[in-house]
């Protein structure tokens, strides 16, 4: 295909999905000249059926490169490949408009167009996150789910030293969550935000917005942020946005990380929350023992058969269940087991009780699900007496956040290289094992009898086995008698 005819026809859908008619074909052709250093349009025909948008412009980026008005860095390319796609999208304020009709016929039909439209102008990395490497572990919490994560690219050596060497900018945006972001250009320390828009959300009067992630981890992942740039805060009107977020998306979950450092995630500085459409394996977990609250009478508890510390609260009445839910975070808040390393505040008076909420919407009813947090350290435990413990670290080290918690593993790109090498030595095959990896391949090369067809399977179920362990660990009552019993303590003083 011509680079003329790659220009129309990615003018055609620039015109199909960006809010352009077929009056603004001449100029964006144009803008798409000047974008990769092209002088004129040659011959072109209407055709059908068009390549997909990422062809497309993988086309043009190529064109551009030869022209030598892009650089060969990933942080240039992602910029002009933005730049592209931003023609494909709508302005913020027409997006919005047009999600708000769709939403007058259905919330999913709202989600349906923003989520599809994410995907088509690659603010979505599709291509990239069908990288990843995606398994499931029976365990007997049920099926959990782990990712190796390859979507996010590495930092490219050359915008590294590149960025090392450019002056310093302001802090702007001030982070990768605020809405500075939409239609930012981006920068050799900074991602491309040409393409990214915001559906604007009034959550009980104040000013949210509602986004997908780039890099999805799971179906529709997407971000409601706020407006406003203050840090993260777990408390009553948490719960109450959560609830007003699942009323208003009944289709999807949404969940809030915790507000403390080791059990919280990536982002504290900006208040934000999680969800999508995707049914989690901690959401299909059952209540294994239930109990009343005397105070909130409407609403059902029980504690979830779950590796973490789980409550799950249910009922209609959404202002009892943030009240029920506060009650408990107070409660939390103030507990202590010092048997159990279990210390609400430690003697310079910090707090380390938090609690990692996730809501969701079942029929008529509301639920909210209360993972107890805490975030101690110790001597033994210094990354945190409730973390992954260091036996676990080969495979996961990183802070067990929101996502994890739910029963998806997220686990680090390093381990699509490094266990093939743990393949090749249960089967006595020449290898590059890591030294961290050794003991636990010589413990599991002891329990099977390895052939080439089952052994990439069995070394994912183990590493599986090993994320379960890993949320283990992060339960403040553990699944043992002392632990159960401490946690039923705990439930009675509600």
């Amino acid at each position: 295909m011509s680079i003329s005819q790659t220009i129309y026809d990615f003018t055609t859908l620039a015109i199909h999905y960006g809010g352009w008619m077929e009056l603004d074909r001449i100029y964006l052709q144009n803008r798409l000249l000047g974008m990769i250093g092209e002088d004129s349009l040659g011959e072109t025909i209407q055709q059908e059926p068009l390549a997909s948008s990422v062809e497309l412009m993988d086309q043009l980026m190529v064109q551009a490169e030869e022209n030598k008005v892009v650089g060969t860095s990933h942080a240039e390319r992602e910029i002009l490949a933005a730049q592209l796609m931003d023609l494909l999208t709508p302005p913020p304020s027409v997006i919005n408009a047009l999600f708000a009709q769709h939403y007058s016929k259905s919330p999913q039909e709202a989600t349906d167009y923003f989520y599809q439209l994410s995907r088509i102008n690659n603010y979505i990395h599709v291509r990239s996150i069908a990288k990843n490497t995606v398994f499931s572990v029976p365990t007997e919490f049920g099926d959990l789910e782990i990712t190796i994560n390859l979507s996010k690219p590495e930092k490219d050596p050359k915008d590294i030293a590149a960025a090392r060497r450019a002056k310093k900018t302001t802090h702007y945006p001030q982070c990768l969550l605020c809405m500075e972001n939409e239609g930012y250009k981006g920068r050799l320390d900074y991602p491309a935000r040409t393409n990214h828009r915001i559906i604007r959300m009034n959550l009980d009067g104040e000013s949210w917005g509602f986004q997908y992630s780039p890099y999805a981890y799971f179906n529709e992942h997407c971000i409601f942020l706020a407006e406003k740039h203050r840090p993260m805060a777990i408390n009553s009107d948490t719960f109450r946005r959560l609830l007003r977020i699942v009323e208003i998306f009944p289709h999807y979950m949404v969940g809030s990380n915790s507000d403390l450092p080791i059990v919280g995630g990536s982002i504290l500085t900006h208040d934000h929350f999680q969800g999508g459409r995707h049914e989690f394996p901690m959401a299909k977990a059952p209540v294994e023992d239930r109990f009343a609250i005397k105070r909130f009478p409407q609403i059902t508890a029980g504690i979830v058969k779950w590796p973490m510390s789980v409550i799950r609260l249910k009922g209609k009445d959404k202002a009892m269940l943030v009240d029920a839910a506060t009650h408990i975070l107070k409660r939390w808040r103030e507990y202590s087991s010092p048997d159990l390393s279990i210390i609400a505040y430690t003697e310079d008076g910090m707090r380390h009780h938090t609690i990692t909420p996730i809501a969701r919407k079942k029929g008529d009813k509301f639920e909210l699900d209360l993972v107890l947090r805490d975030n101690n350290t110790a001597k033994e435990f210094p990354d945190g007496i409730f973390h992954p413990h260091p036996e676990r670290e080969h495979i996961k080290k990183e802070n067990i956040g929101l996502i994890e918690v739910m029963g998806l593993a997220i686990l680090p790109p390093r381990l699509a290289t490094e266990l093939p090498e743990v393949e090749k030595f249960v089967l006595d095959q020449p290898n590059h094992i890591k030294d961290y990896h050794r003991p636990w391949a010589e413990e599991i090369k002891k329990k099977y009898k390895f052939t080439p067809e089952n052994a990439q399977e069995i070394v994912q179920q183990e590493t599986g086995q090993i994320f379960g362990k890993a949320l283990e660990d992060a339960g403040v009552f553990k699944r043992n008698t002392a632990g159960k019993q401490a946690f039923r303590q705990f439930i009675d003083t509600l």
